[in-house]
């Protein structure tokens, strides 16, 4: 046996802690690669949103009130404002509720992302700056209508999250 020698390569415990391994770290990788699908779902689908906000801006510039719904800016009804993501793009008070259907994810199919218009009350002439879901309107201005977001935070992108409150 003195002339016995140990041939290259790995042997077949050496390969199965390695597939071991590579498999924990893909499942550890899984949830983080699925998060941003969602959230790249999510931006792709915001620009239909600006089929209604120039119509809502245009009527606070006007008459410093919000549309109640779709029929008051001249819009169709919710359920014909679609795309592969959308399934209904309605105005409810000034805010716009984005539902997300037909090609979306799963975890985000049925859900719902508003946009809430956010002004300087006493002076119109300010742009109407547009709130994403749970973030807080920019300083000096106040977000109007109901935020009917219920999309975990986790999926939203993050300009749509509230800020963490610092201690």
């Amino acid at each position: 046996m003195a002339g016995a020698r140990r041939r290259g390569g790995f042997s077949l415990i050496e390969m199965m802690v390695v597939i071991a391994i590579i498999g924990i770290l893909a499942l550890m990788a899984a949830p983080n690669f699925q998060d941003t699908i969602v959230r790249n779902e999510i931006k792709e689908a915001l620009p239909l949103a600006d089929i209604a906000k120039q119509p809502v801006a245009f009527t606070w510039a006007t008459t410093q009130t919000f549309p109640k719904d779709n029929g008051e800016v001249l819009l169709p009804v919710p359920e014909k404002i679609v795309s592969n993501l959308i399934k209904s793009v309605a105005i409810k008070d000034g805010a716009i509720n984005i539902t997300f259907g037909n090609r979306a994810n799963g975890i985000i199919n049925g859900k719902m992302l508003t946009l809430r218009p956010a002004v300087v009350e006493d002076t119109p002439v300010v742009p109407v700056a547009w709130v994403c879901g749970s973030a807080e309107a920019p300083e000096k201005m106040v977000a109007k209508g109901k935020n009917e977001t219920n999309i975990p935070d986790a999926f939203l992108p993050f300009n749509c999250r509230a800020r963490a409150v610092k201690k």
